[in-house]
This record gives C-alpha cells, sequence and structure tokens, in this order.
C-alpha cells in the first residue's frame, strides 16, 4: 500500500469539550481517533486514509455514558460496548442492546470500540446498529458552522448509503445516539451467526423489536445485518407483520418476504444463498420465540 493510498498525518489535537473537537474538524481535513479498534486497520489497507490532522476525542467531556431525560436515551458516542454491557439503566430499559454487547468481539475490544465508531465505520454487519435500528434510534450530529456549535439530528435508519459510507459530512462529529424509552412489554431480540460465538464478523444477524397487545403485533422494527451493502430495516416485512395475530402461517409468510428484501454477496465467510436462507431462519426463531427468548 503506498503513503498515498494511507494518507498522512501533520497534526495532533486532543479537544476537551465538543465545541474545541467540531471547529477542529471545521475544515473537513480531520480524522477522528475514538476507540481505535479499526482506525489504522482501515488507513493501512487506504479505506479510510488519514486526512492530515487527527483528532482524539477521547477526553470530550460529556460523550460517555448512558442517560434518561424526558422520555428519551441517550447513549453518548464515546461509551464503550463494554459500558454497554454492564449500564443498569440499559439493562432496565434496553435490554436488547446488553445482549448484542454481550456477543460483540472480544473482552478486550470491547472495553475499547465505542458506540459512535461502530456506528461510523458503517460496516453492513455492525453488531451494534441493529439494535439501534430496531430502537428507531436517531444520531445527533455535530459540527462548527459561523462560529459556533451547531447540530442536526438524523434517523438510523437513513444514515447509511453504503459500505462504510454515511451522510455525516467530514466536518462533523458524531456526539450521541437517541431513541425513545421503549414502552412497558415492548419486547426486543438480537441474533447473529458466524463459525464461532466471538471475535467473528456476523454471516447473517438479526435484530426485531415489537409490542404484543392481546396476540397482535405492534409497531414491529426489524433490522438485519450482512444480507446488503447497508444495515436496513426489513420494512416489507414489518408491514406484512404489523396489526396481524402471530401464527405459524403468518411467520411462514414473513421469512418468504424477507428472503426478497436481501441482497446478499458471496465472501470468504459464506455464499449468498446461504446468507438469504439463514436470515429466513432468523426470522422465524425470532417469531417464534415472540420476542422472549
Amino acid at each position: 500500500m503506498s503513503p498515498q493510498a494511507k494518507g498522512t498525518l501533520d497534526e495532533y489535537r486532543a479537544p476537551a469539550t465538543l465545541a474545541e473537537a467540531a471547529e477542529a474538524l471545521a475544515d473537513g481535513k480531520g480524522t477522528v481517533l475514538a476507540g481505535g479498534t479499526d482506525l489504522m486497520l482501515q488507513a493501512e489497507a487506504g479505506k479510510t486514509p488519514y486526512r492530515g490532522r487527527l483528532v482524539n476525542i477521547r477526553r470530550v467531556a460529556g460523550l460517555r455514558g448512558v442517560t434518561e431525560d424526558g422520555g428519551t436515551i441517550r447513549i453518548g458516542a464515546l461509551t464503550t460496548v463494554t459500558d454497554l454491557l454492564n449500564d443498569p439503566l440499559v439493562a432496565e430499559k434496553a435490554p436488547v442492546l446488553a445482549a448484542t454487547a454481550d456477543k460483540f468481539a472480544s473482552s478486550q475490544i470491547r472495553n475499547a470500540a465505542t458506540v459512535g465508531g461502530n456506528i461510523c465505520n458503517a460496516s453492513p454487519a455492525g453488531d451494534m446498529i441493529l439494535p439501534l435500528l430496531a430502537l428507531d434510534a436517531r444520531v445527533e450530529l455535530a459540527s462548527w458552522r459561523d462560529g459556533a456549535l451547531a447540530t442536526r439530528t438524523v434517523a438510523l435508519d437513513g444514515f447509511f448509503t453504503g459500505p462504510g459510507a454515511t451522510v455525516k459530512g467530514p466536518e462533523e462529529l458524531l456526539g450521541a445516539v437517541l431513541f425513545e424509552t421503549p414502552p412497558a412489554g415492548r419486547t426486543a431480540r438480537f441474533v447473529k451467526s458466524g463459525p464461532r460465538p466471538a471475535l467473528e464478523i456476523a454471516t447473517v444477524a438479526a435484530a426485531i423489536a415489537m409490542t404484543v397487545d392481546g396476540g397482535t403485533l405492534r409497531d414491529v422494527r426489524l433490522a438485519l445485518g450482512a444480507v446488503a451493502p447497508t444495515p436496513l430495516r426489513a420494512k416489507r416485512t414489518e408491514a406484512l407483520l404489523e396489526g396481524e395475530t402471530l401464527d405459524g402461517d403468518l411467520i411462514a409468510r414473513a421469512a418468504e418476504t424477507v428472503a426478497g428484501e436481501v441482497n446478499p454477496i458471496d465472501d470468504v465467510r459464506a455464499t449468498a444463498w446461504y446468507r438469504k436462507h439463514l436470515v429466513t431462519i432468523y426470522v422465524r426463531r425470532l417469531l417464534q420465540d415472540d420476542g422472549k427468548g
């Protein structure tokens, strides 16, 4: 790999506030360092060339932790996967995030990997992205405009544009991910397949969130990973399930419908055929377990 492909680093900054971090990225020539679990590997491969200025955001105040305010849960971008695994608020209000974190890589990587980094990495197989999609999450993007800190909010469902690509501009920093506190009775689950239970990129992954009201499915959200160029919501399958009574026939129709919504590829981890087959099995499993497994 040529030095040009890797890019260069000529400057280093370690901002202490979100405003300072946004200002350091204002010209679009900064590379953000958070957990750093993928940055060097991607730069060496030429996938994410350094832009000249390394902006280490690890010390930015207020970007780590999980809080709830006014019915909204906010997860700071620097919150680690281990933080999610151990956070009491997550365990009480959004346990699917802790269950997903438990299947994420190894304990060493979980200790460093951040929620913001996993989202911005924009891998079609990004584990933490799927339950957040199922929770209708949105991301808060910060930037420095006209001499002041500015923010905008983007639905996570519209954030990804391709493998490794998002709507976030090079001058923007993801500061937090937010979602409405799930109401009582709402259930959510995550499943993942790979050659090993840990230290493995998912061959296929899926997450579902739904409310079962008197046997009727409400507010169904189904997210899939590693079966398309981006993590995706299976909206046709969601519409099929919405307002219906869960039974064997509905589950069979959902599995058939979801197979038509995915566009997997052949790679070293699995064939496209196997991925499509596996996603139908996972949808059956998520529905048969009724969100309680």
